[in-house]
């Protein structure tokens, strides 16, 4: 945070609402930033009144680390000041998933501090310190924060406390043996000496870290395993969370970009004149992504880009509309492609076998849709640039915005900020949206502050989706009702192709594409999976769960109807599919078939149907509870049993998997974007691209399976198995196969 800023309390009214003038809240530095004791300095001050989510009253998530030669830092990620507070910086984002609070929770667990003087922070931009070690880059996703960050921020807390108790030990002339620390107080029982962090910083601050410090063992853990508030709840609660969108510089322009309204065109040429003539505009200018137009307001900016008359060049536009491509895909996977799995003799069984079933399932694109669409503030001073923005993946962005800015990555500061949501639309592995803010910054010609906002229109139709796919299946069931054989076919495009992340393309396969296919769990001896990548102008992107959000469904789908050609119950037949060495699937399936009573009375009119599903390395089972609604499936009851490895915060896991129920059975229900004339999307908003309201959401019951691996992800593992579960219950009610999503499209019944 530098010293001039502008926060505007009604930001959201005042943002859009022409001729609305809203107070600016403009102070200096010293005013803005709150300050307790000589080291700490918290970026946002809040009133008394305002209480933060950890009971302490004082802010939990701050703006940026405390300052000051007092402040005692013994290593990246743990900074502890004067007043014992103890702030860890976060190197994954926060956009509603937890971070802030689980990576916190394990350096208060080493470290033995109270809860209450918990504080976090984002950590800077730098890969060197805050990598994310599965990656090796600085980012979020793939559900990996706690299960790269484990060891690493329990090892950041036990090394401050090794510090902290050798300074307590030098002190006092005793043993560092017999020193103890308990929520956050360093004590000598034998001398009666006690200390706070704070007073022992500067003598810590002089000594050498313990290479590897001793870590608890977990039966000892008395933070791991209990549920805790989140970090960021309260301020996000009561406006006083920073985000993007709450951030303003002096004399900055809001931008709002014109872009194609075909994936691929270009524009030809543009009249300004109208824009220009609009009250506020101040510059419209030509960048690669289309044409932006600068104001003193957004509301400006949006009606000065309505006002433009841009020719588009559509020469090398996408222009086929999704009927066209689920034709072609149809198609490509009548034939076998390019091989990820190959045992047995697929061919030989499924010409032989004595049932047979096969099935195409179709799934549509799909938008993230977060509830703050992608913005960026960028200020450009003395040929250096500081960035604001919600940053998912912080290594890729910066560098993209020193590239088009033609600046080494040292004169590039990236700040993340709080986000509102992502399900994987700000990691961009080739950082368009970044390059399209960098473009908007350099376009200016001048230094200043910049603040570009996509339009809930822009997000939804502004590409990145979950790509159109289709999955060709076949099995084989022989005459003991056995599943023999397993033939499937996807035809989809690659995630990764043509980006930084090329790599993980082995033997023509972009894994992500057949995650949660070609490793599926059940005992089949001949199976065969294979991959056609398909190219469409259209850009895809990650969505929350990846490849595993279609591979589940059609998995899980078709294996229930072989199941109940063979005439098997599908949690008994599933088991009975699952070897020894499959101990955590069988384990999440047989509890939440406990927890739901499975076998049990259903009641009247309504149907039950299970899903199960590993991403992630995370095990989840989910059993719906579905009737007959006035257009189609009706979701009352969803019980889920998780297996995460060990649970650091049972709170949040629950959250995100009853987030990832709610968020994928919105999907699956009602969304789907479409390419019509000319390849031109026909939704824009949440009128057309819904989301689950809130009168739809299923009472979920959540499990959390006991465990002693190393803990993983559950952002994203909530979601694969719900589509699945209501469309196994809904084929049991009715009779009806769903293998067209969305399933309320009208165009949703299968054979």
């Amino acid at each position: 945070m530098t010293d001039r800023q502008t926060i505007r309390a009604d930001h959201a009214f005042a943002h859009f609402s022409p001729g609305h003038k809203a107070p600016a809240l403009k102070t200096s530095r010293r005013g803005f930033l709150g300050g307790l004791g000589a080291g700490l300095v918290i970026g946002v001050f809040l009133p008394e009144a305002a209480r933060a989510a950890n009971g302490s009253g004082a802010a939990a998530v701050l703006s940026r680390p405390p300052e000051g030669p007092e402040v005692f830092s013994p290593n990246a990620f743990v900074r502890i000041a004067p007043d014992d507070t103890v702030t860890v910086l976060v190197k994954h984002i926060e956009f509603g998933q937890g971070p802030y609070t689980g990576l916190t929770t394990l350096v208060a667990e080493e470290l033995d501090a109270d809860w209450s003087q918990m504080r976090a922070t984002a950590a800077p931009a730098d890969v060197k310190l805050y990598a994310n070690t599965l990656f090796g880059i600085q980012g979020t996703g793939g559900s990996t924060a706690m299960a790269n960050s484990y060891l690493q921020m329990r090892k950041a807390g036990a090394a401050a406390r090794a510090l902290l108790v050798a300074a307590a030990a030098e002190e006092w002339g005793v043993p560092a043996g017999e020193i103890t620390v308990s929520k956050g107080v360093v004590g000598h029982a034998g001398s009666g000496r006690s200390s706070g962090f704070g007073a022992l910083a500067r003598k810590a601050a002089g000594m050498t870290p313990p290479a590897e410090p001793a870590l608890k063992d977990p039966k000892d853990f008395v933070l791991i395993g209990t549920d805790r508030p989140k970090l960021d709840t309260a301020d996000k609660t009561d406006g006083k969370a920073l985000y993007t969108l709450d951030l303003y510089r002096d004399g900055m322009l809001a931008v709002a970009v014109a872009h194609a309204p075909s994936f691929g065109a270009r524009p030809a040429r543009f009249d300004e004149a109208a824009a220009r003539a609009v009250k506020g505009v101040e510059a419209v200018r030509g960048i690669p992504q289309g044409v932006a137009v600068y104001a003193r307001n957004t509301y400006a900016a949006l009606k000065g880009r309505a006002a433009l008359a841009v020719e588009w060049d559509f020469a090398e536009a996408e222009t086929r509309s999704s009927e066209t491509l689920f034709a072609t895909y149809r198609e490509q996977v009548m034939q076998t492609g390019t091989l990820a799995t190959d045992r047995g003799k697929t061919t030989e069984v499924l010409a032989s076998g004595a049932t047979s079933l096969e099935a195409v399932y179709e799934f549509p694109f799909l938008a993230h849709a977060p509830m703050e669409p992608l913005d960026a503030v960028l200020e450009m001073k003395d040929g250096a640039v500081e960035v604001w923005m919600g940053s998912q993946l912080q290594t890729v962005d910066r560098g993209t915005i020193a590239g088009v800015l033609g600046l080494p990555k040292e004169k590039v500061t990236l700040n993340t900020l709080l986000a509102g949501g992502s399900f994987g639309r700000r990691a961009q592995p080739d950082s368009d949206f970044a390059a399209e803010a960098a473009a908007v910054m350099k376009a200016l010609g001048r230094d200043g502050a910049v603040k570009l906002v996509w339009s809930r229109e822009d997000d939804i139709r502004g590409g990145r989706y979950r790509p159109l796919t289709v999955h060709r299946l076949r099995g084989a069931l022989d005459e003991t009702g056995r599943i023999v054989a397993w033939d499937q076919t996807i035809a989809t495009q690659s995630l990764v192709a043509g980006s930084p992340f090329e790599g993980m393309i082995k033997d023509g396969i972009d894994p992500t594409t057949v995650e949660g296919a070609e490793d599926l769990p059940y005992d089949i001896p001949n199976l065969r999976v294979s991959l056609h990548t398909m190219k469409t102008g259209v850009p895809p992107l990650w969505w929350r769960s990846v490849g595993h959000t279609h591979t589940g469904y059609a998995t899980e789908t078709f294996l229930d109807e072989l199941l109940e050609k063979a005439g098997k119950d599908p949690v008994e037949g599933r088991l009975a599919l699952l070897g020894s060495d499959k101990a955590r699937y069988r384990g999440v399936l047989q509890r939440v078939a406990e927890l739901a009573g499975w076998g049990g009375a259903v009641p009247e009119g309504r149907a039950w149907g299970v899903g199960l599903h590993k991403s992630f390395n995370t095990y989840v089972a989910q059993i719906a509870e579905v009737s007959e609604g006035p257009d189609g499936p009706r979701v009352h009851r969803v019980w889920c049993a998780v297996d995460c490895g060990v649970a650091v915060n049972p709170n949040i896991i629950r959250a995100q998997m009853e987030g990832g129920i709610g968020y994928g059975l919105g999907a699956v229900l009602f969304d789907e974007i479409t390419l019509g004339d000319q390849g031109r999307i026909t939704q824009s908003n949440f009128d057309d691209y819904r989301s689950l309201r809130i009168h739809e959401m299923p009472a979920v019951e959540v499990a959390i399976v006991e465990s002693r691996e190393a803990p993983t992800g559950v952002g994203e593992p909530g979601v694969p198995p719900i589509g699945p579960a209501v469309a196994n219950a809904w084929r049991r009610l009715t009779g009806q196969s769903l293998r067209r999503l969305p399933f309320l499209s009208g165009r949703m019944m299968g054979g």
